[in-house]
């Protein structure tokens, strides 16, 4: 079995490639502020606190590295944590790009390289979850392990909300949400919701934020370029399970709430089944954001996953056999 590089490799002033041209701003270990690098001429904004092996954090759709802010004090304690804004999201840029989870895969292994990082546990939440598997399928040799919440990508079914707004006419549908009698009844809804008692109400304030995130055009495009990539109006189109089988020597911890009313806990099983080397931990009384439900559990099971598990060692010979056979 090939040996396995370094974990990671923090660099402080490298420039890379002339192509990827490099404006940070002063890096401190204790500071959850954005900073930002420009790759491929579009700037990208991450969030870096901490000191020891690496750890990227990534947010679902629609939302931003803020949503890990709350717990990447205490992971600060153990990792060098990384939480990007994915292109598109939050301060990043939002180019007319590719906005697919393959291109999100290339642009994290992208950013690790930039970042003098050579190899990490990647953990994704949701859209999040959806690229940081590809991420592990795409580049093993990036990927130490990973940490799969709420992810996408799982089976066919989510919330009618995210098949309407991918929907050929969302771009007229979505601006006037953000006017006033818009926002008003927009609101009104999400408190019916929660009122209710039904699983999305659950997560009312953080699909508030999330929807609060989109107030200008270039911020709406990039949501539904992105929201299409991955849902049509029949549900989800990206599939990880056909893949699955290329992280059977990859740790693999599932975390999911059991009121998930956007992408339902039968995915997790569903995920779980098909990775049967993975773990599985079902957060009772939580909706789509298990980490912001109980983020003690939530950082103490990232802890524990990392400690108790061996990094995946990438053997390419083992990687092309199993391509070819396909198992």
């Amino acid at each position: 079995m090939a040996e396995r590089p370094a974990r990671s490799r923090r660099s402080g002033a490298s420039t890379g490639p002339a192509r990827l041209r490099v404006v940070r701003s002063g890096r401190t270990s204790g500071s959850t502020d954005l900073q930002f690098v420009t790759i491929h001429g579009h700037q990208r904004a991450y969030r870096m606190m901490g000191s020891g092996p690496a750890l990227l954090m990534l947010h679902g759709i629609g939302d931003s590295s803020e949503t890990w802010v709350p717990l990447m004090a205490e992971l600060a304690r153990d990792f060098t944590v990384i939480a990007p804004d994915l292109l598109g999201h939050g301060a990043s840029a939002k180019p007319r790009a590719d906005y697919s989870v393959a291109a999100y895969a290339n642009g994290m292994r992208d950013l690790l390289e930039v970042l003098g990082i050579e190899t990490a546990p990647v953990v994704g939440h949701s859209l999040g979850g959806g690229v940081a598997a590809q991420f592990g399928y795409q580049y093993q040799d990036h990927c130490e392990r990973l940490v799969l919440a709420a992810t996408g990508g799982v089976n066919r079914a989510v919330t009618p909300f995210l098949r309407i707004a991918s929907a050929p006419f969302a771009e007229v549908v979505l601006p006037t949400l953000q006017w006033p009698l818009g926002r008003i009844a927009a609101t009104a809804a999400f408190e019916a919701l929660r009122m209710l008692g039904t699983d999305l109400g659950r997560d009312a304030g953080q699909l508030q934020r999330v929807f609060d995130g989109l107030p200008d055009r270039s911020s709406r495009g990039a949501f539904t370029r992105t929201l299409r990539s991955v849902v049509d109006w029949r549900g989800q189109v990206v599939t990880m399970l056909d893949r699955a089988y290329l992280t059977e020597s990859m740790p693999v911890l599932l975390m999911w709430g059991d009121h998930d009313g956007v992408i339902p806990v039968k995915h997790a099983h569903r995920a779980h089944a098909a990775m049967a080397w993975s773990q599985l931990s079902i957060y009772e009384g939580a909706g789509h954001f298990p980490h912001h439900f109980d983020p003690t559990r939530f950082v103490n099971e990232i802890r524990t996953f990392v400690a108790e598990t061996e990094p995946a060692s990438f053997d390419r010979e083992r990687f092309r056999s199993k391509l070819r056979s396909g198992e």
